[in-house]
């Protein structure tokens, strides 16, 4: 597999945990939105979706910033110019149309995917967005307006203003409430407890759906 070399155009922090990092784009380098592409770095690879759009002389990623990892703090101090060796683009979490509604479900940066998905004209879409606190939804006024629906879904506590869009609690919770019964092409992304837990929902409530999964953590 061909490997190429990507040098640091930016860096622009979403907040205190997460950034997104832009890179020159090589020649010849071409990707379809939710492919991912491997970082090679100390005898490893390490994994990220390509944000889109998949025309143009950039390319971009979503990170969060782990100080105890082993390589998100390598992009988070970056400098302009530095170069990166990685992979041709690859996965099959793409978008597939069919004549099913589309539900996108996401924890933290899973929702990179579908961020890649909206950058390449998908609309009309229900999306689902785990995370903890208001803030980590990083995308979120760009999702909002592909998307049919939008269901941010917090763990943590409600903004003190109070918003009618969020919903308190996990997404599981928020399909089983508010999503009605039916068949649908269903897009999960993140950690892999949500996954499960989602997939076990689905079996039960939503039977003969389409399930598409990708493993973020």
């Amino acid at each position: 597999m061909r490997d190429y070399t990507i040098h640091v155009i930016g860096r622009r922090w979403l907040n205190e945990r997460i950034f997104e990092l832009r890179f020159d784009r090589p020649p010849g380098f071409d990707f379809q939105p939710g492919q991912k592409i491997g970082f090679r770095f100390q005898a490893a690879t390490w994994d990220y979706t390509l944000l889109g759009p998949t025309h143009g002389p950039e390319l971009s990623i979503c990170v969060r910033h782990l100080p105890e990892g082993r390589f998100s703090p390598r992009l988070a101090a970056a400098a302009p110019g530095e170069p990166f060796q990685i992979g041709a683009a690859s996965g099959f979490f793409t978008f597939k149309p069919s004549p099913q509604p589309a539900v996108l479900v996401a924890t933290g940066t899973g929702v990179a995917p579908f961020v890649a998905f909206a950058r390449a004209g998908v609309r009309g879409f229900d999306l689902l967005h785990g995370v903890r606190a208001a803030e980590d939804l990083v995308y979120g006024r760009e999702l909002a307006a592909a998307a049919r629906t939008y269901r941010p879904c917090l763990s943590g506590p409600l903004p003190a203003t109070g918003a009618p869009e969020f919903f308190a609690g996990r997404v599981d919770a928020c399909l089983t409430q508010r999503l009605s019964p039916g068949m649908y092409d269903f897009y999960l992304c993140g950690n892999g407890d949500m996954i499960r837990d989602v997939m076990r929902l689905i079996d039960e409530r939503f039977p003969d759906s389409r399930v598409f999964t990708e493993t973020f953590f």
